[in-house]
């Protein structure tokens, strides 16, 4: 179901998978993100998605009036987990609401793996 806004020049009507694509490509700029994941595990082990396929590992769920986030990720060893994945939520957040015009409400992280560097 595409979100629609509503502004002086008329009606701007966003798609799901542009929200996805959009999340997904301001998530990738964070520190100690590898790449998203897909949002289900193939025998316990976590895929990384090529930028094409970003959107596979967003969430997109409209409860009510808010606009809720799920993103699959895959962060880098060595790096502290939770910094990233709160890296991840404020970003995400202030692209969406800042460049877009979506008000998120919540911005949710699994982290799907962690990929060694050779």
């Amino acid at each position: 179901m595409p979100m629609e806004l509503v502004n002086e020049g008329g009606k701007v009507v966003i798609s799901d998978e542009v929200v996805k694509v959009v999340a997904g490509s301001a998530a990738l700029d964070c520190y100690g993100l590898v790449g998203m994941a897909s949002r289900k595990l193939k025998d316990g082990i976590a895929e990384i998605l090529r930028r094409e396929n970003l959107g596979r590992g967003v969430e997109v769920r409209r409860e009510n009036d808010s606009l809720h986030l799920d993103l699959y990720i895959i962060v880098s060893y060595g790096t502290k987990i939770s910094e990233v994945a709160h890296n991840i939520q404020v970003k995400v957040k202030y692209v969406l609401n800042e460049i877009v015009g979506l008000h998120v409400d919540h911005v949710n992280i699994f982290v799907q793996g962690v990929r060694v560097s050779r």
